[in-house]
């Protein structure tokens, strides 16, 4: 996908979770199993979303962009870590290592994207109400999530590059993945410029929608408590608390492992944080979504007893 430099380094060694080794058999079946269930989970809101004409709302055509993320993500990360625990460590190529870390980039990067539009769905949903319907159309929600893929595209398109040219004197990286801290570490050359990239897109790209999700829900909140009835106050937070709880976890494991050390002990910890946004998140976004709203449990029902039927 990107022209790697040529060095003497051809292959990466992931050691995985070699504290773990001891537990390698439980991690794999572990990991396995929220992978099938992660497959499941978000292949099965594509599908109803698809079927039933009742779902068929911007909230859930941004929610299936969402899935389709987490599938990418996952299906990116999980394969090839069930491989590394179940090896003690495993080898890849130094040119599959910078394309794992290509679509890992451009995954969450749509994330982060998806995210965002889909507060201002919510925004308007709760705070502009008579208006929703007129703003919020099938048009403008294909161009938000069609603009939320360019964006993470141009993201990737940038940093990557700046990657793939550093010259890697090392070939082991401790930890399950590719990711962007462990590949500088490997580089034997100076990194500062993908490492001043990495910021300055941060800013933009990532901190800004993380503030404009503040600002939308504050209003949000602002917008509830003017609610007279109590029933109408839970009727309206109801609407925006599976996003809610989706962002609070997304948001927060990203902040911690990116501004916290990635040396010593923190390194670990960050190892484990990595576990819950690119295996944990992927598997609990269908689940939090399906779980507390009402027209997918209630069209997940009629999806199993057709399926029965038949």
């Amino acid at each position: 996908m990107f022209e790697v430099n040529q060095t003497e380094v051809v292959e990466i060694l992931l050691l995985g979770f070699q504290n773990l080794q001891s537990l390698k058999s439980v991690l794999f079946v572990l990991f396995l199993v929220i992978y099938i269930l992660t497959l499941f989970g978000n292949l099965l809101i594509i599908i109803l979303v698809a079927k039933f004409p009742r779902l068929k709302s911007p909230m859930y055509f941004f929610l299936t962009q969402l899935s389709v993320c987490d599938l990418l993500l996952t299906t990116n990360i999980a394969p090839n870590t069930l491989y590394v625990i179940i090896n003690g460590g495993s080898t890849i190529s130094l040119t599959g290592c910078i394309t794992q870390f290509y679509f890992f980039c451009f995954s969450e990067a749509t994330e982060c994207f998806l995210l965002t539009m889909m507060s201002y769905d919510r925004y308007l949903a709760i705070c502009r109400p008579l208006h929703y319907t007129s703003i919020m159309s099938f048009r403008l929600c294909f161009q938000l999530i069609l603009l939320s893929w360019v964006l993470a595209c141009i993201i990737t398109l940038v940093l990557a590059p700046q990657v793939s040219a550093l010259q890697f004197c090392g070939h082991v990286i401790d930890h399950f993945f590719c990711d962007f801290l462990p590949l500088l570490e490997l580089s034997c050359t100076k990194h500062t410029l993908a490492e001043l990239t990495d910021f300055l897109l941060g800013i933009p790209f990532v901190a800004a929608p993380f503030f404009f999700i503040i600002f939308t829900y504050l209003s949000i909140f602002i917008t509830i408590l003017g609610i007279s009835s109590s029933a109408g106050r839970q009727k309206a937070f109801s609407t925006c608390s599976s996003h809610l709880t989706v962002v609070c976890v997304y948001y927060g494991t990203l902040i911690i492992v990116y501004l916290a050390p990635s040396h010593g002990e923190w390194f670990n910890v960050n190892k484990a944080l990595s576990v819950l946004y690119t295996v944990l998140c992927p598997f609990i976004n269908p689940v939090i979504y399906s779980l507390r709203n009402k027209d997918i449990r209630i069209h997940f029902k009629k999806f199993v007893f057709s399926s029965l039927r038949i």
